[in-house]
């Protein structure tokens, strides 16, 4: 992956000096029930009790400067290589979805990423590693502890680069959708729900966003920034988080009613419906009869 040639974004807030906290929904905060139900789906985005992610952070943070007034930072010298990886493979999305947005006659508006080593506060509440990556709809940003990285590849067996952006392309998917107002209407339609049509919707909603990440990656693609076996990676990680390799792993069985994101075949099917097309409307999960 040459993420090296990609344009870096300035709309990354760099949190990696505070001092966080230790409860994954702590700090006093209290989550609306729909903010509550976005915290728990993409808390579950790897499939892992958001508890046994505590104490597995062996990385040290990421070694950042002080932010500057509304979030962006100051880039003098050599970035870290993972800030820089993070705000590059960002710097694209971005570049992809604006030029999409005004083809679909729409602006795009891009989030801010905020880097965090030891927890930090969101408008969804108190988000850390236990959390794992995630997009606040309440705040519009996506929250990222890169160390999460290293997990991706020793505990889920997906290492690479690309792998690592699919991850980022997945929670700018859901940027996508809020400003699509997507989400807006999962929110009123879930809370109509019973758990078990809710977690059906979820795995719909995850879908498209891993179908919008292949969107960016067939740009990518295009501009020879990533190649096949790049795109092997990002399968490998979308099956390697698939619900059913998740619970199998875990806890023995698969349970398909508690299935949120949807099976392994089902999360590569949908990145590669994306990667083949670049069509944002080719990714319309909750019209499709069959996932």
């Amino acid at each position: 992956m040459r993420w090296g040639d990609m344009r870096r974004s300035e709309n990354i807030e760099d949190r990696t000096g505070e001092g966080g906290g230790r409860s994954p929904f702590g700090g006093g905060m209290r989550l609306s029930g729909g903010a509550l139900i976005v915290v728990v789906i993409l808390s579950l985005l790897f499939g892992v009790n958001p508890m046994q992610f505590l104490g597995m952070m062996e990385e040290g943070p990421i070694v950042g400067q002080q932010p500057m007034p509304g979030g962006a930072q100051p880039h003098t010298g050599a970035p870290d290589p993972k800030e820089d990886f993070v705000a590059r493979t960002l710097g694209d999305t971005e570049d992809v979805w604006t030029a999409r947005f005004q083809a679909m006659g729409g602006r795009y508006e891009p989030p801010k990423l905020v880097l965090n080593a030891h927890g930090t506060r969101s408008a969804c509440g108190m988000v850390n590693a236990a959390v794992g990556p995630f997009y606040c709809p309440g705040d519009q940003k996506v929250y990222l502890d890169t160390a999460f990285f290293s997990q991706l590849s020793r505990r889920f067996g997906a290492p690479g680069d690309f792998a690592a952006a699919y991850v980022v392309a997945h929670e700018i998917g859901h940027h996508v959708q809020n400003q699509l107002g997507t989400m807006q209407k999962y929110d009123q339609a879930a809370a109509r729900m019973n758990e078990r049509e809710r977690n059906a919707l979820s795995v719909r909603l995850e879908l498209q966003a891993d179908c919008y990440a292949g969107v960016w990656g067939h740009y990518a693609a295009q501009r020879k920034l990533i190649d096949a076996n790049d795109i092997e990676q990002g399968l490998r990680a979308a099956a390697a988080v698939g619900d059913d390799a998740i619970q199998q792993r875990t806890q023995g069985q698969v349970v398909p009613d508690a299935f949120t994101h949807g099976r392994s075949e089902q999360r590569a099917r949908w990145f590669r419906e994306g990667l083949a097309s670049g069509d944002p409307r080719s990714c319309n999960t909750f019209a499709a009869k069959d996932l």
